[in-house]
């Protein structure tokens, strides 16, 4: 904890009274501490109390007033730049549903949209236990917890309303307990940190005519699970996708393509600065010569569709990569035959092969599971159990870390 900068975000609850005290603790341990204070929250607890305590300003509005330094109108950014953490404590109803939207009217908001990707986010509800419990503050926890946020569940106790339940924030020591694991587990840097990774996901279509086109039923899921991962662990991520219905991972800067010509080109413009190039798109192999502009009418009782080879976009910049470039791909089969993606590993000169075995329900195209065997240069296999596509991505992710943290490519000064 020492040394380490934390941001601690107030609402509008009656537990914010415990926030002095939570800064008190965390400054205790060696930590700097700056508090967001919101305008629910300064009815709770005073500005002056939270500067008292933390030796430092309290934030509260985005725009300082207009005789502050021009500085200070970045302020909203560099506080979450600055931050090591953010425990958002107590988090309201009203608030849990404006950080789930996105929303960024006031200095909490926007600090949480600035915090770095990999930087831990604690959010600790506190409210009556029938606003916990509700439909919509549900949701929107799991649509936090889906972006990586640690979402607390309140105590159990008298609340202010007099009744007993669940709806009590925790006190500041356990607080403190929970940063400490949030941090301990991401103190350990990855490997991956600061490193600039392309992730290529999802389908190409290829055009027949106006209205119709050639394509497979790759969903992006695996692509994307792998992007996300790799931005928690600070990587700088580009996701290049082909045509999918997912949210793009936060901290991922996503690029949407059509056809494998799209993919190919825009791949070209990231690959000679990345360091990790990871092939997971469904690439159709072949595109008609010739489409048609306007949509082809029905007379003819066959027509015929003259096909020419895509680009092998995986095996082009593998071939090309330099010393300190890796790059990782993808094996689908219909069948066991793992030879074939150690064929393809040499082939391709790849340091690492990803054996998809397809099976309609529970792996490969469209299903949220995968069921994946990793093939490493060295021909070291590890074979994965059927697993969620996120934590199939976890595991990959841990592979290129263990094995290739310490070579050359992954070095500090490898580029």
């Amino acid at each position: 904890m020492r040394g380490k900068n934390i941001i601690i975000g107030i609402c509008g609850g009656i537990a914010a009274y415990k926030t002095p005290q939570l800064v008190r603790v965390l400054k205790k341990a060696g930590a700097n501490v700056r508090v967001a204070l919101t305008d629910g929250g300064a009815r709770f607890v005073s500005e002056l109390a939270l500067a008292t305590v933390s030796q430092e300003a309290v934030y509260r509005n985005i725009f300082p007033p207009a005789d502050t330094p021009e500085t200070d109108y970045t302020h909203h950014i560099s506080l979450g730049e600055w931050a090591d953490a953010l425990v958002i404590a107590p988090a309201t109803a009203n608030t849990l549903a404006r950080l789930a939207a996105g929303l960024c009217d006031d200095m909490l908001t926007a600090c949480f949209l600035t915090l770095r990707p990999g930087k831990p986010v604690l959010i600790f509800p506190a409210m009556d236990g029938q606003m916990f419990l509700s439909a919509s503050v549900q949701r929107n926890i799991a649509l936090l917890e889906k972006q990586g946020c640690l979402v607390f569940k309140p105590e159990s106790g008298e609340l202010a309303s007099g009744q007993s339940g669940t709806g009590r924030m925790p006190e500041p020591e356990t607080i403190h307990t929970h940063l400490e694991e949030a941090l301990h587990s991401t103190q350990q840097e990855s490997p991956l940190q600061g490193r600039s990774i392309v992730v290529t996901a999802g389908p190409t279509r290829e055009k027949i005519d106006g209205v119709r086109y050639i394509s497979n039923y790759s969903s992006g899921k695996m692509g994307f699970a792998i992007a996300g991962a790799a931005a928690k662990r600070g990587a700088l991520v580009t996701l290049i996708t082909g045509p999918v219905h997912l949210e793009t991972p936060p901290g991922v800067k996503r690029i949407d393509v059509e056809s494998a010509l799209e993919m190919h080109a825009a791949a070209r413009t990231f690959f000679q600065s990345c360091h990790i190039f990871i092939g997971a798109a469904a690439v159709a192999d072949y595109r008609p010569a010739a489409p048609y502009e306007r949509k082809m009418k029905k007379e003819a009782e066959e027509i015929e569709i003259t096909l020419v080879k895509n680009p092998d976009i995986l095996a082009e910049f593998s071939l090309q990569k330099s010393t300190k470039q890796l790059a990782i791909g993808f094996a689908l089969e219909m069948q066991s035959d793992i030879d074939n993606a150690r064929k393809k590993l040499e082939s391709k000169q790849l340091d690492l092969i990803a054996f998809n075995f397809f099976d309609r329900k529970t792996s490969g195209f469209e299903v949220d599971t995968n069921i994946l065997t990793l093939i490493e240069r060295s021909g070291k296999t590890t074979e994965l159990p059927q697993l969620t596509k996120h934590d199939a991505a976890e595991r990959l992710l841990e592979v290129i870390e263990k094995q290739y943290g310490s070579k050359s490519p992954l070095h500090k000064n490898s580029r």
